[in-house]
């Protein structure tokens, strides 16, 4: 049992900003896995299995779950809850539990405004989910305050490039971007980690400049 500090799995109060984010990756939830299933299939899915290989614990949440891309790698002997903010990716993922018959419980839910209670999930991951969070130090300080102490969280993200060409011309293309995809290109998700109370950070030396896979404890 997920014990909640509120109610919110049905009515998100996600802001403008977000609820336009929310809008977006509504209207791609369809197509979403054929978009991204070159770059998915050459690049992404290796740092996934990577990520997940670091699971442990009895009980863990995926955050961002979208439509259910990382089912694959779901640990057979955890209990698994995963939250998504978006209806139409939660119902992409939902068909995916209900053909592979994966026993996960979904909610809708924002990583900003968890309504579980403190310290209660051993690990939390998330690929590619600060990227489109509008405030991603509050999602993190709230992963943080749902972890048990000595918990883990678990992260997969691209980053702002540390080439300042490069990195300029990501800050300059960012805005539209956002318009069309919801997600920035140019987050600094390194350093929205050590703005918060975890105790330890770890950058796995498999990263690349602008793919980070990044852990953290309680």
């Amino acid at each position: 049992m997920v014990f909640r500090r509120h109610s919110a799995a049905g009515n998100l109060n996600v802001g403008q900003r977000g609820e336009e984010i929310r809008q977006r990756y509504d209207r791609l939830a369809p197509w979403f896995d054929s978009l991204e299933g070159l770059v998915e299939g050459l690049i992404f899915r290796r740092f996934r299995k990577r990520l997940w290989d670091q699971v442990r614990g009895e009980h863990v949440l995926e955050v961002g779950v979208g439509t259910g891309k990382n089912f694959a790698f779901y640990p057979a002997d955890a209990r698994m809850t995963a939250i998504d903010f978006s209806p139409k990716m939660l119902a992409q993922a939902q068909r995916k539990k209900m053909r592979n018959n994966l026993d996960v419980h979904l909610d809708l839910m924002d990583v900003q405004s968890l309504a579980y209670a403190d310290n209660c999930f051993d690990t939390v991951i998330a690929s590619f989910v600060f990227c489109s969070v509008p405030k991603p130090r509050k999602g993190l300080k709230e992963l943080h305050r749902v972890l048990k102490p000595g918990g883990q969280l678990l992260l997969l993200e691209h980053v702002l490039s540390s080439n300042r060409a490069l990195a300029w011309l990501m800050n300059a293309i960012n805005p539209m971007v956002v318009r069309l995809f919801g997600a920035n290109i140019n987050r600094q998700t390194v350093k929205n980690l050590q703005a918060c109370p975890f105790r330890q950070i770890y950058v796995d030396p498999a990263s690349t400049d602008m793919i980070k896979l990044i852990r953290a404890t309680k």
